[in-house]
This record gives structure tokens, C-alpha cells and sequence, in this order.
């Protein structure tokens, strides 16, 4: 299973594995870390995960077609668009240089950002980079601004303390909703869906555990990344229990969160078709 070194993506499958919950259900699981979801959609192609986790701006490609989600996580309000100090508007980002991962969240909070105020990708510079590039670049000052998350947008923050936050997932929050979530192959699906659904049932079991105690699972989370728990818990929001996300599911809203969010990656050109939500959110692993 991958993971990304942030709170949202890596705190289900180390708490799961600091309580024992892998063990206890049956899973013998190894995790592998990455630095985006799209990365995690490209090794679960190439066969080398099981699998794997995705932000939200990365849900496209499960609605592509190049994965199946059998789980939500939560939902991010930790995308932020940031600037240089002397950049303070998002009109001020007009022919700048702006780092973001492609096709991952960071992207996506760009182009809604860049939307709102009437401009368009093709009114940035836009410099397509690994997170971590990113952090090494706008804090030696090599680009102007970027689309970038917590905690690497904490930790770019402690090395240029005056930059300037110039959109949020949240300032988007009464139109789209933002879900992260858990994806596999296909193949494994109709191999294994016994696996499958113990692997659910552990990140179920693990998202009650971090819902209810949100300061042991930002400690356990920071301790297994080695990331100070104080940086991580910025992150700790939108968290919902196993309850809550099979009532949404069931009652239709998880459907509707996604067709949403499908007519905004319609919008931004990023596949020229996609499925039904139901050929690739298998909600009955969830739901059951």
C-alpha cells in the first residue's frame, strides 16, 4: 500500500499498523511511500502496488478509468495556493512562475483559484514538480508561487515566513466537496475481493480510531514520518467516522460529491470521458 508524507494519507495505515489492526484482520501489508497520489495511480498500473491513495485532485484518474476507489479517508482542507511576499492577489500570479505536481490537488486548487478570479491556467507560467522540488525551489526563491499542501506548505513557510496564502481548499468548500481516498486495481478486485474488503474493514476500524482521537493519531502519524505532531495536526480536519462515510454513501451524497467534482475535471480538459461512478467507486466494500 502507498502512502504520501502527510497526515491525511499516511494516518489511516500507520495507525492500523501501530494498533495491530493489519495483523488482527488477517493482512500481511507493506507500505511504501511516495510524494503524490498520481505516482501511487502509475505504480498501481504498473503492478508494483495493491494499493494506493489519491488526494482529491487526483480523483480524475479513477474516473478515467485507471483505478478503482474502494474507500474514502476524509475530506482536505489542507491545499493551499502560495505566493512570494511581495505577491498578494492571485491577479498579482499573471505571467509568474507557479510549481505544482501535475494532476494532483495542487493543480486543482490552482486552476479553481485562477478561475475565481477570471484568469486561466494559460495566464501562469505553470512549472510542472515533484513536491519536494517544490519546496527547495520557492524557498530559494526560484519560483514566484506554487499549489502545494500541508505540511510541505508548513515546512516552505518556516523558510520564508512572510510568504502570502492566497487560496484554500475551504474558500471553494459551499460548491465542491474535497474527499480523499483509497484505490486499487481493478485485476484485484476480481482476484481477491475477500483481501479487499479486510483491507477496508482496517481502514474503517483505523478511521474511527483517528476520528476519536485525533492527538494519538497525529502522534502516531508524526512519530512513523518523523514530522513534529504540532505541523501535522494543521492537517487533522474534514476527519469523519466509518458511520458517517457509510450513511453518506448510502444516502447518495458520496455520488453526488463526485459528479461534482467530475463536471469540474470536465471543465478543466483533464479526460475525454468518464465512467459512471458506479464502475469505479465500489461502494459496497464500504458500505457493508
Amino acid at each position: 500500500m502507498g502512502y504520501n508524507v502527510d497526515f491525511h494519507s499516511a494516518s489511516l495505515p500507520m495507525i492500523a499498523d501501530s494498533l495491530g489492526l493489519w495483523k488482527k484482520n488477517g493482512v500481511d501489508i507493506e507500505l511504501l511511500k511516495f510524494t503524490n497520489g498520481p505516482l501511487q495511480v502509475q505504480a498501481l498500473e504498473a503492478g508494483s502496488l495493491e494499493f494506493g491513495y489519491i488526494g482529491p485532485g487526483a480523483l480524475w484518474l479513477p474516473m478515467a478509468g485507471r483505478s478503482k476507489i474502494i474507500a474514502l479517508n476524509a475530506l482536505s482542507f489542507s491545499d493551499r495556493i502560495i505566493a512570494q511576499p511581495p505577491l498578494k492577489s492571485l491577479s498579482a500570479l499573471k505571467g509568474k512562475k507557479v510549481g505544482v505536481p501535475s494532476g494532483s490537488t495542487g493543480e486543482m486548487i490552482l486552476r479553481l483559484a485562477l478561475e475565481s478570479e477570471g484568469m486561466a491556467l494559460t495566464d501562469v507560467n505553470v512549472l510542472a514538480m515533484d513536491p519536494s522540488t517544490i519546496v527547495a525551489a520557492f524557498s530559494s526563491g526560484q519560483i514566484d508561487a506554487a499549489g502545494i499542501w500541508y505540511p510541505l506548505a508548513g515546512t516552505i513557510k518556516k523558510a520564508v515566513p512572510e510568504l502570502n496564502e492566497l487560496a484554500k481548499d475551504a474558500d471553494f468548500a459551499s460548491k465542491v466537496s474535497f474527499p480523499s481516498a483509497f484505490v486499487t486495481r481493478d485485476v484485484i478486485i476480481q482476484k481477491d475481493s475477500e483481501m479487499v474488503a479486510k483491507v477496508v474493514g482496517v481502514l474503517k476500524e483505523a478511521q474511527d480510531f483517528r476520528a476519536n482521537n485525533v492527538q494519538r493519531a497525529v502522534e502516531i502519524t508524526g512519530e512513523r514520518l518523523g514530522i513534529a505532531p504540532e505541523t501535522l495536526k494543521l492537517e487533522a480536519t474534514g476527519l469523519l467516522t466509518s458511520k458517517e462515510l457509510e450513511k453518506l454513501t448510502k444516502d447518495g451524497t458520496v455520488e453526488k460529491w463526485l459528479n461534482v467534482l467530475e463536471a469540474m475535471f470536465r471543465s478543466f480538459g483533464h479526460s475525454e470521458k468518464f465512467l459512471p461512478v458506479s464502475d469505479y467507486y465500489k461502494r459496497q466494500f464500504y458500505a457493508e
